[in-house]
């Protein structure tokens, strides 16, 4: 059985494992380059990697439609909780059995500073062991830095890195990170939402293919990669 992926721009993404359907940083409503609306999205399970807007978005209403759990690091699942909606707390470097894999939360280069200005604790990114072994980078929001070469070491298939530049790693740090770690395939994201972001994909993808083994998967939002 094969799973999808699904990037909706940005940073967000939708991943159907088996009969699960995991949403992951779900912003939809203001997103200028999401092909669709927050209302059209099933969510088993919402991963959020930190506090901003464009990440945390649409949780909470799509928690509550859904009946969803959002899972998150402590700070933001506690913030959530007091909205009345089901969450799970993990922490950098912990991991947990969940029923669509095995999720530990990495560390990411970024604030998490939630919408109403409080704490939302150390940013994160998601490594997911899938239900078929294959090990899924989401980066979230990140800088480059050397301990990617420790998550590389886990065998990565999939990647999803940021490569917009400005609040993350633009196209060259992205492309050092690829290098430490070393994944099948990546996904290039969080670019080209808004003008102080733009990137050229597919000039990113011709040095990625030239300069390394992994291949460049180009998704378009709405686009999905089955693998």
């Amino acid at each position: 059985m094969k799973d999808t992926l699904t990037w909706y721009g940005h940073g967000t993404f939708g991943l159907v494992s088996g009969e699960l359907r995991i949403i992951i940083d779900p912003f939809f409503s203001h997103n200028p380059s999401s092909p669709i609306t927050p209302e059209e999205i099933e969510a088993d399970y919402i991963l959020v990697t930190h506090g901003h807007f464009d990440h945390i978005g649409d949780a909470v209403n799509i928690a509550k439609r859904c009946d969803s759990t959002i899972i998150a690091n402590a700070e933001i699942a506690g913030w959530l909780s007091k909205q009345k909606v089901k969450t799970h707390a993990q922490q950098i470097g912990g991991g947990f059995q969940h029923p669509f894999g095995y999720l530990k939360l990495t560390l990411a280069i970024h604030g998490s500073r939630l919408p109403d200005g409080s704490y939302g604790g150390i940013a994160s990114g998601f490594l997911l062991t899938t239900h078929t072994g294959k090990k899924l980078y989401f980066a979230g929001d990140t800088g480059l830095f050397s301990d990617m070469n420790l998550i590389g070491e886990e065998g990565i298939y999939l990647a999803a890195l940021p490569i917009g530049d400005n609040y993350t790693m633009g196209p060259q740090d992205a492309l050092r990170a690829l290098k430490m770690l070393k994944p099948r395939v990546v996904i290039p994201m969080h670019y080209n939402t808004w003008p102080m972001i733009e990137q050229d994909g597919n000039a990113w993808k011709q040095q990625v293919e030239r300069e390394t083994d992994t291949i460049c998967q180009i998704l378009q939002p709405g686009e999905s990669f089955a693998f």
